[in-house]
């Protein structure tokens, strides 16, 4: 199974909901996230909101505890830790930030399933405060993709992840998302690979509406659909590889309780904070 990447997307695909707007709702900041929300990208304007959180009295405390009650569907769950424990390689592209992502991700005992993260990043300044701050600068290293926000291009950290696996022998690529950003990495997928859209969400409905798509699509709507739709692929590619021998290990119905898991020592990311 060593040859087999699946990318995520985290908001709405890993999570059941949009990690920004589960912390905005339930830590009280609506009312300014409405108003300043067509006035700038959400990156920024998340980075606003922290502000007003921390002015007042909310701590990066608060905020973790709120994150940790964010909905995380068990079939999610278990088919992440039985692609990992299979050997696929797992990796995250999301347009939330690192400490949402690792919030979550260590509170359920998934953060150590996946090799990269790769997200906005973050820190706590001197007095307490988060600040986010997007993956691409728009001013000292703009991506110039037409079809992403301009604080993330998706398909440009793909391009990265697929040539770093390909040297590494990898030559199966499964991609998972929901939204608009997603869009430009299912692009980058070739008639060798899998895009996994969420049904009725905007992924879903651009890759059902080009001519420009190569890779093959299955579609999902639930987490019991997800386990099952990543499941069935993975076995796919394994079974039309006759040199990995692990691609029997998951039953035709997708039984996850029957893959042994356990997870990788020393892959905690760490939020970085400035001295």
């Amino acid at each position: 199974m060593a040859g087999v990447v699946a990318t995520f997307d985290f908001d709405e695909t890993i999570i059941g909901c949009d990690s920004d707007i589960w912390v905005v709702e339930r830590l009280g900041a609506t009312e300014l996230f409405d108003r300043l929300r067509p006035t700038m990208p959400l990156n920024s304007l998340m980075d606003k909101i922290t502000r007003e959180l921390h002015s007042q009295g909310r701590s990066i405390e608060d905020i973790t505890n709120c994150l940790k009650t964010a909905p995380l569907d068990p079939h999610v769950v278990d088919a992440i830790r039985s692609s990992y424990a299979l050997g696929c390689d797992l990796r995250i592209v999301s347009d939330a930030n690192h400490l949402f992502i690792e919030t979550i991700l260590k509170h359920h005992g998934l953060l150590e399933c996946f090799s990269e993260i790769n997200t906005n990043p973050c820190y706590v300044d001197e007095d307490g405060r988060l600040r986010i701050l997007p993956y691409h600068d728009l001013h000292s290293s703009p991506h110039g993709c037409s079809l992403c926000p301009s604080n993330m291009c998706k398909g440009k950290i793909f391009d990265r992840i697929r040539a770093s696996a390909v040297a590494e022998g990898k030559k199966h690529f499964i991609y998972l998302g929901d939204g608009k950003g997603d869009y430009c990495p299912s692009l980058r997928l070739t008639e060798a690979d899998y895009v996994m859209p969420r049904k009725e969400f905007p992924l879903w409905d651009l890759v059902n509406n080009t001519k420009f798509l190569k890779a093959e699509v299955h579609e999902w709507s639930n987490g019991e659909e997800f386990a099952r739709v990543l499941l069935q692929l993975i076995n796919k590619t394994t079974a039309a590889d006759p040199n990995d021998s692990s691609a029997q290990l998951i039953s035709a119905d997708c039984k996850l309780e029957t893959i042994p898991w356990s997870p990788k020592e020393g892959l905690l990311l760490s939020l970085k904070v400035p001295h």
